[in-house]
């Protein structure tokens, strides 16, 4: 049967029992793993519910301070699914919200998604283990730190399946590599490898599979041990930034830093320097 209602779609989705992420919690820290390998863990409707879910709960936290962000082996994410895709053709041409039903799901589910990694002041790391494509490489690169493994596979498949980059990827890869260098990636449609995209800035570090998590963690245990203001305070400031004039970053940086000083965190930190 043809879903043609947005709230269908979300509907049928929460009655799909199946477990397709998976939360691993440990002290202020969790690990959020995208759970349907035999899929490669495609974006399906329930799978990216249940991801928004699992994000959400975690984001609302206040024991939690930084997520790590991967896939179960091969792959982080195969992207949008084509099952999913195929659904949204046929509300489109038979349904009365046409294109509206789409939109609605990419800027509430897949959109939305993407707001919450980058907007919580949680740290968000990717560990990328695998083939990275479409919305699945989108929700990596809105994290605050990628780490890759040696087997992981970035996949630029929007323009080769007749679809544009979307949920953020346009912009977070001008920034990163330039647009140029964004255009060959979409228009040529070469896969790179993590070794290539960390040539080219789009990770921060790669890494042996096997040391993958360990990698990820340790950046947790950075987290771990900043003052929570430091953190709360700096990724919304990086963040906003980067669409800033200088003027206008430096001035947000002023009005910022002194609310620092009133923390016992950098007054204690400040003795501890004069000590040594």
């Amino acid at each position: 049967m043809t879903v043609t209602v947005y709230e269908d779609i979300v509907d049928a989705a929460r009655a799909d029992t199946r477990e397709l992420v998976r939360v691993e919690r440990d002290g202020d820290h969790a690990i959020v793993r995208m759970d349907d390998p035999e899929s490669l863990n495609a974006l399906s409707a329930p799978l990216t519910l249940q991801l928004h879910d699992a994000l959400a709960a975690l984001a609302a936290d206040r024991a939690i301070r930084s997520i790590v962000l991967t896939g179960s082996d091969p792959a982080f994410s195969a992207g949008g699914d084509l099952r999913l895709m195929q659904d949204a053709h046929e509300g489109i041409d038979e349904g009365d919200q046409g294109a509206t039903l789409a939109w609605r799901w990419i800027r509430y589910q897949f959109g939305g998604i993407a707001r919450l990694i980058t907007r919580t002041d949680k740290a968000f790391i990717a560990a990328v283990n695998g083939a990275a494509a479409g919305v699945g490489l989108a929700f990596a690169l809105a994290c605050d730190i990628v780490i890759a493994s040696e087997r992981a596979r970035i996949v630029p498949a929007f323009m080769k399946i007749g679809l544009l980059p979307e949920v953020g990827t346009s912009w977070h890869l001008t920034r990163r590599i330039g647009y140029q260098r964004t255009f060959e990636l979409f228009a040529g449609g070469r896969i790179l490898s993590a070794q290539e995209a960390d040539d080219l800035g789009m990770v921060n570090a790669v890494v042996p599979h096997d040391a993958l998590m360990d990698a990820a963690l340790e950046w947790c245990k950075r987290i771990s041990q900043l003052p929570p203001h430091a953190l709360a305070m700096t990724k919304p400031l990086l963040r906003n930034a980067a669409d800033m004039p200088w003027e206008g970053a430096i001035t947000m940086e002023e009005l910022a830093e002194p609310n620092c000083f009133t923390t016992t965190a950098h007054r204690g930190a400040v003795q501890a320097l004069l000590a040594h």
